[in-house]
C-alpha cells in the first residue's frame, strides 16, 4: 500500500511539472530532463510512468480538463438559468486559467497539439449554452434565438481572449490593478445593458 502511494504521488508531482514545463514552453519546446528536474524524479522513474513526452501531454490536458469541469458543476450547480450565470461562470474560467497552470497548459497543449486528450472549450461550452437556452423553449421568436446565439458567441470570444491575455501575462496590464477575471467583470458591466436590451427588443 505504501508502495502504491508513493507511485501515486510520484505520477501525481510529474503531471504538476509537466504542466509548469509545457505551460512556459510548449509541447514542442518541453524537454523531458526538466521535468524530471522540476519534479524531483529520476528519468527512469518518469519513462517508467510516461513512456513518451505525449503521453505526458494527455496527462495534463486529462487533469486539466478534468479541474475545469469540476469548476463548470461547482459552479452550475443549484444556480438558476441566465446571462447572470453565464457571466459567473465565464469569469470563474478565467479566474482558474490565472490561478491553475494545468489548466493553462491544458489549453496550450490543445491548441498545439489537434488530436490530443481534449479542447477546453467542450468542457463548459454546453454549461452556457444550457444556462442559456433553456429560457428559449416554447419560444417562437426567432430574433430571441439570435440573440441567445450572440451571447454564446461572444463567451467564446471573451473567453478566448482572455485565454490569450493570461498566456501573454498581460492578465494584469503596464500599471493596472485589474487581474484578467476582473477586467471581464468590467467588460460584462458594460455588455450586459445591451445584452437584455437587445431580448427585450426582440420580444416587443
Amino acid at each position: 500500500m505504501a508502495i502504491q502511494g508513493r507511485a501515486v504521488r510520484t505520477r501525481d508531482a510529474l503531471v504538476r511539472a509537466a504542466a509548469a514545463e509545457f505551460d512556459e514552453a510548449g509541447y514542442e519546446g518541453a524537454r523531458l530532463s526538466r521535468i524530471s528536474e522540476l519534479a524531483d524524479v529520476s528519468m527512469g522513474a518518469l519513462t517508467f510512468h510516461f513512456p513518451a513526452k505525449a503521453a505526458l501531454a494527455d496527462a495534463v490536458q486529462e487533469e486539466g480538463l478534468a479541474i475545469t469541469k469540476a469548476l463548470v458543476e461547482r459552479l452550475s450547480k443549484g444556480c438558476a438559468p441566465g446571462l447572470d450565470a453565464v457571466i459567473a461562470l465565464s469569469v470563474g474560467l478565467v479566474r482558474l486559467l490565472e490561478e491553475d497552470p494545468v489548466v493553462r497548459s491544458s489549453v496550450r497543449l490543445a491548441g498545439e497539439r489537434p488530436g490530443g486528450a481534449g479542447r477546453w472549450v467542450d468542457i463548459w461550452l454546453p454549461a452556457v449554452r444550457d444556462h442559456l437556452w433553456p429560457q428559449c423553449e416554447g419560444a417562437r421568436s426567432a430574433g430571441i434565438e439570435e440573440v441567445r446565439q450572440a451571447v454564446t458567441d461572444m463567451v467564446v470570444y471573451l473567453l478566448t481572449g482572455a485565454a490569450s491575455q493570461v498566456r501573454a501575462g498581460l492578465g494584469v496590464s503596464a500599471g493596472a490593478s485589474r487581474s484578467a477575471g476582473e477586467r471581464l467583470e468590467r467588460i460584462w458591466r458594460l455588455v450586459v445593458a445591451g445584452v437584455v436590451a437587445g431580448v427585450v427588443v426582440e420580444q416587443a
